[in-house]
C-alpha cells in the first residue's frame, strides 16, 4: 500500500491547517522545495501537493513553486487545489504532474470531469471531501446536500477510477482516519480509494492496510509525519511488508 507524503501550499510555503480552517495555519518549513527532495531521499513513491492559495482562490495559485518541485525531484506527483478547467488540467499535466486531482469541479462541472477523464485517463482522479458525512467543496468553504457515496457513484460513472478520500473533521487532527467511511466508498462505489486525513500513529496505518483487499490503495499523510508522531521510515517498511 503506497503511503505518499503530502506537501500543502500556501502563500510558496509548506503549512498544514487544522480541518482546512485558514486560521490554524502552521508553517513547518519555507522552502517546500527542500521538503520534497526531502521526503524523496527517504523513500516516498510519490507526493501529494495541494495549492491552499488556489483552493480558497478558484484556480491554481502556485504553480511556480510546484514546478521548482518537478524540477527537483524524479518521483510522481500529484496534484489538486483549484484545478477547475480543462485548460488548467492540460496546462498541468504538461508541466509534468502526474496526476491532477479535481475536487470542486467534481460536483459543479460533472461534464468537465468527464471530458478530462476520456482525453487523460488515470492522470485524473477526484478529490471527495467529506465533512459530517456531506460533500464539502470550494476548500472546504462549503458543502453541498450530497453523500461523499453518492458523489462517488456518481464519479464512477464519468469515469473515474480513482479517488483520494479525506474526512475534513480529522484532517490535521492526528485522531486517527475514517476508517468505516473509507471502506464503504471503495466497497461501494468499486473505485480505487487513496485515503487522507487522520492518521496518528502506525496502528492506524495497520488498520487500513487491512482495507486493501476492499479497493483502498494508499495513504496520504501530512501531520503525523511533519510533527514527528509517525515516521516516514516505519511507515514505509510497514506498508511495504507483504500480507502474512
Amino acid at each position: 500500500m503506497l503511503v505518499i507524503p503530502a506537501i500543502d501550499l500556501r502563500d510558496g510555503r509548506c503549512v498544514r491547517l487544522v480541518q482546512g480552517e485558514k486560521s490554524s495555519e502552521i508553517v513547518y518549513s519555507e522552502q517546500p522545495v527542500e521538503v520534497a527532495k526531502m521526503w524523496e531521499s527517504i523513500g516516498a513513491p510519490r507526493l501529494h501537493l495541494v495549492d491552499l492559495d488556489g483552493a480558497f482562490a478558484g484556480r491554481p495559485k502556485n504553480l511556480g513553486i510546484v514546478q521548482e518541485i518537478l524540477q527537483a525531484i524524479k518521483i510522481p506527483v500529484q496534484m489538486g487545489g483549484g484545478i477547475r478547467t480543462f485548460e488548467a488540467v492540460e496546462m498541468i499535466l504538461n508541466m509534468g504532474v502526474d496526476r491532477v486531482i479535481l475536487g470542486t469541479a467534481a460536483i459543479l462541472s460533472p461534464e468537465l470531469v468527464a471530458k478530462c477523464t476520456q482525453e487523460f485517463g488515470e492522470h485524473v482522479a477526484v478529490g471527495i471531501d467529506s465533512r459530517d458525512g456531506l460533500v464539502a467543496i470550494e476548500g472546504w468553504e462549503a458543502t453541498v446536500e450530497m453523500t461523499v457515496f453518492e458523489l462517488g457513484k456518481k464519479i464512477s460513472s464519468l469515469g473515474v477510477e480513482r479517488v483520494i478520500f479525506t474526512d475534513t473533521r480529522r484532517d490535521g487532527t492526528l485522531q486517527g482516519p475514517n476508517l468505516e467511511a473509507t471502506k464503504k466508498l471503495a466497497e461501494t462505489t468499486g473505485l480505487k480509494v487513496i485515503a487522507s486525513g487522520g492518521v496518528s500513529s502506525l496502528e492506524d496505518l495497520q488498520q487500513l492496510k487491512e482495507l486493501e483487499s476492499s479497493g483502498v490503495e494508499g495513504i496520504i499523510m501530512g501531520k503525523a509525519l511533519y510533527s514527528g508522531a509517525v515516521d516516514l521510515k516505519d511507515a514505509l517498511q510497514l506498508m511495504e511488508a507483504p500480507r502474512v
